[in-house]
């Protein structure tokens, strides 16, 4: 009997939390009907018994007093609107495989009850960029993560397409040793920053071209001053280019737009009644022009010379 009244209370605690919220509590009958279904003969008693042992344990069971009481799981490990915010972001990512979109959507509403469930199936329409179709991306990841935490060297090859969109290992299968610093979120790919042997400086490689990504036992070499927030501002577009002080020309409506992309400490003054000059550093590179040339003339760039000439030149492209 003993091992029956602890199958019938963890039977309880699943069925609370599986099939009961806010708007979908459970009677005592309910409770009493399920536990027929899976073999617990019990009665009343036992329902209210093991409601109070699992609150006292610390689950949140609120009993929605009236003429026949009904109880449901109240606060949980993540509340609703959390994780509806996680599975649109496992939706929209072009990181996440769809058939790995679909396993973490599924183990996001193990987390809630069933009807809460059926609203994490959001339906986010994406902007037409494909999701990838190799998983390996999340254990490279891993990988990169352990080697940051541990300060070691990891190896790896890198791919390119030919023409033919063929996907051919760079250097014909050369492996790079790599001091990696941090993983960078940008344009919805994975970045490994940190220490280039082969380069012999700081550089960047998408992780999703990165293959047989592997933990070295040697020290990583390590430079004490990096600061992954300041190289990610300045190298936005995850170009490798030097980095140049440029003068911007902005109207005065385009400052939202200008803090957003360079920061709250980013130099400006005023020039006249409408417009504003922003001193930046960036990688002068196609992302920078192009998030120029959105504004449509309502930011300039005024010097360096070459930047500008730079600028002039793509802008001849697209006449």
């Amino acid at each position: 009997m003993k091992n029956e009244a602890q199958y019938g209370l963890l039977l309880l605690q699943r069925y609370l939390y599986e099939q009961t919220d806010e708007r979908h509590p459970a009677s005592v009958a309910d409770i009493l009907a399920f536990w027929r279904e899976n073999g617990v003969q019990a009665g009343r008693k036992s329902v209210y018994a093991d409601i109070e042992i699992l609150q006292n344990s610390g689950i949140d069971i609120i009993c929605v007093k009236s003429t026949q009481n009904r109880y449901f799981v109240g606060e949980r490990l993540f509340e609703l609107p959390e994780l509806k915010l996680l599975a649109d972001a496992v939706e929209s990512s072009r990181f996440i495989t769809v058939k790995k979109s679909e396993r973490l959507l599924a183990k996001l509403g193990k987390l809630t009850s069933k009807a809460h469930a059926g609203e994490l199936e959001r339906h986010i329409y994406m902007d037409g960029t494909a999701k990838p179709e190799n998983e390996a991306i999340y254990y490279s990841v891993d990988v990169i993560q352990t080697a940051i935490q541990a300060k070691r060297q990891i190896s790896f090859q890198y791919y390119e397409y030919t023409p033919q969109k063929e996907k051919i290992l760079k250097h014909d299968g050369y492996r790079y040793r790599f001091s990696p610093y941090a993983l960078v979120w940008s344009r919805d790919y994975y970045y490994a920053v940190g220490w280039s042997e082969k380069h012999g400086k700081l550089g960047q490689f998408r992780v999703d071209r990165m293959t047989a990504v592997e933990s070295l036992e040697e020290a990583a070499v390590l430079m004490p001053d990096f600061d992954a927030a300041e190289y990610v501002r300045k190298v936005f577009g995850m170009c490798p280019d030097d980095l140049r002080t440029v003068e911007l020309l902005c109207d005065n409506e385009v400052m939202r737009s200008v803090v957003d992309r360079f920061g709250e400490d980013v130099q400006t003054e005023a020039v006249d009644a409408g417009h504003f000059k922003a001193t930046v550093e960036v990688a002068p590179s196609p992302p920078f022009y192009s998030w120029v040339f959105t504004f449509c003339g309502k930011i300039r760039i005024l010097r360096p010379a070459d930047v500008l000439d730079e600028m002039r030149d793509m802008s001849s492209w697209l006449q």
